[in-house]
């Protein structure tokens, strides 16, 4: 490692790679090289990964490196299944384990998950830690395990071989301890994430199950967003602006265990699209795809729509420009992720942009669509819509074939309001969509916007109306921070309901 200290003296780069990182960390810690030290920290943090977390975890440990230390506690709680069945999950020791599995924020389904973990780490090196397993078990959750999975406990060799360990379990048992909390992943649910009229209120609903929840934060806690996205491990990400400037946006995740918007931990992206570049900049979007993170800025100028991308590159903590779309003049026109690419959508256009390759391909545009409004994959399909929800249509990306759908069942009473357009969203593998519309019979306009949300069968090729029961007192949208879509992300309800015990701006409602 003191060649590579070297190098970097004379020449003043680094080579990381994972397999040096660690060796050089503690050579830079040796020798107090500040830079060194923390561009390996950094290196670290930004390589967390299922297969690196608990080596990673248990190296920053040892160095109190605070920054690596989260990273790797965060993908551990969030993965925890797959994260305890390799076999770097036996080698933390017995404070490292009981920190891991105390956590509220564990995503598990059922508790016996952490009992199943703890038991391959004791019996990894039995003679060694069977003597820790009274000291573990106060921190497995027998309130949440069914009677029988506790007997099968209580009847587990391991268990059975030490006194000690019957004994907790049965005093735990007995005494039980409401303050224990499920955990995150027992209590989440399927929720659609819209704004309303407040900058510091979100919108949760799932309509199939009656949950509907408004909740409020204090001012500063929620970043005005320029863009949302959520991935495929459930991470919510929002886009805002740097207070330094206009030119840098930062993201903001959001804690699922806590309810709170954090920074994301990742490099600002500039902005692509200057007001005093005399461009018109009407669409800022962050998609995940392939794991990565994308951000994509739509412009006009001149007559001519500019699409500017930007990836993000965990190794270096930055932003890699990509390459864009050049479009003439469009109108209404939709962007949608499908697997392991990116669709661009208009009326008379439609592109692919390739990852891999690094580039746009044409496809078959829906036509049959004057004004493409929203669009949401499921599957290898995408399926979209126009601002009347009159023309629906699905696209086979495997087969570049589109196939024309039922529209909106429309009351006679009910018209879009143009300048709130639908937006499509799955919900528990359903093809649903969201309407804001006035109501022609209700003279007041204060009141005359209503909502509906319909959910698609397509054996019948039809839409169903879900009948949603809405606070009368907010104005919900899919535009603003969300464009014209709805976000979909599993929301652990206990923390949510938690808030409106202790916050006088917060309202719950629940049908």
């Amino acid at each position: 490692m003191f060649g590579e200290i070297l190098t970097y003296i004379y020449s003043g780069t680094l080579q990381l790679s994972m397999d040096k990182v660690q060796p050089l960390y503690q050579a830079a810690d040796l020798l107090q090289l500040d830079y060194v030290r923390d561009t390996c920290s950094n290196y670290m943090s930004m390589n967390v990964e299922h297969s690196t977390c608990v080596d990673l975890y248990k190296f920053a440990d040892i160095f109190s490196m605070d920054i690596v230390r989260k990273r790797c506690l965060q993908l551990i709680h969030s993965h925890f299944a797959k994260v305890a069945s390799i076999e770097d999950f036996c080698s933390l020791n017995v404070n490292q384990l009981t920190e891991i599995i105390s956590h509220d924020g564990l995503d598990v389904k059922e508790e016996t998950t952490v009992w199943e973990a703890v038991v391959r780490w004791v019996q990894h090196s039995r003679e060694d830690r069977l003597h820790h397993l009274p000291s573990i078990l106060p921190h497995i959750r027998f309130n949440l395990l069914a009677s029988n999975d506790t007997a099968a406990i209580f009847d587990h060799p391991l268990v059975r071989e030490d006194s000690g360990s019957s004994e907790v379990i049965r005093n735990i048992v007995q005494q039980g301890n409401p303050i224990l909390k499920p955990r995150l992943g027992m209590e989440t649910m399927g929720m659609v994430l819209m704004s309303t009229q407040e900058l510091d209120e979100l919108f949760f609903m799932n309509p199939r199950k009656g949950k509907y929840i408004i909740c409020n934060y204090d001012p500063g806690d929620i970043p005005y967003a320029r863009a949302m996205t959520v991935t495929s491990d459930n991470n919510i990400y929002m886009l805002t602006v740097e207070h330094e400037g206009l030119d840098q946006l930062c993201l903001f995740r959001y804690n699922h265990a806590e309810n709170v918007w954090q920074r994301a931990g990742i490099s600002s992206v500039p902005v692509l699209h200057k007001s005093e570049d005399d461009c018109l900049c009407y669409e800022e979007r962050l998609f995940e795809i392939g794991g990565i993170l994308y951000f994509i800025s739509i412009a006009e100028k001149r007559k001519r729509v500019f699409v500017a991308m930007r990836k993000y590159d965990g190794h270096t903590d930055w932003w890699l420009e990509c390459w864009g779309l050049q479009l003439k003049e469009i109108s209404q026109h939709t962007l949608q992720s499908c697997g392991s690419h990116l669709y661009f959508l208009t009326s008379d256009e439609m592109y692919c942009y390739d990852p891999s390759q690094d580039c746009w391909d044409k496809r078959t545009p829906p036509k049959l669509i004057p004004n493409v409004a929203t669009a949401i994959a499921m599957g290898t399909e995408i399926f979209c819509t126009d601002l009347h929800f009159t023309n629906t249509m699905v696209y086979d990306t495997q087969s570049d074939r589109w196939q024309k759908l039922q529209g909106w069942p429309k009351p006679e009473n009910l018209d879009i309001d143009f300048e709130f357009p639908p937006g499509l969203f799955v919900l528990e593998n359903r093809l649903h969509i969201w309407v804001e519309a006035v109501d022609s019979d209700i003279d007041d306009p204060n009141y005359s916007t209503v909502y509906r949300v319909y959910v698609y069968d397509r054996s019948a090729d039809a839409w169903r109306d879900l009948q949603v029961t809405l606070p009368d007192d907010k104005r919900f949208s899919t535009v603003d921070c969300l464009g014209p879509l709805c976000p979909v992300a599993h929301i652990y309800i206990p923390h949510l309901k938690e808030a409106h015990k202790h916050s006088t701006r917060y309202h719950y409602h629940e049908m």
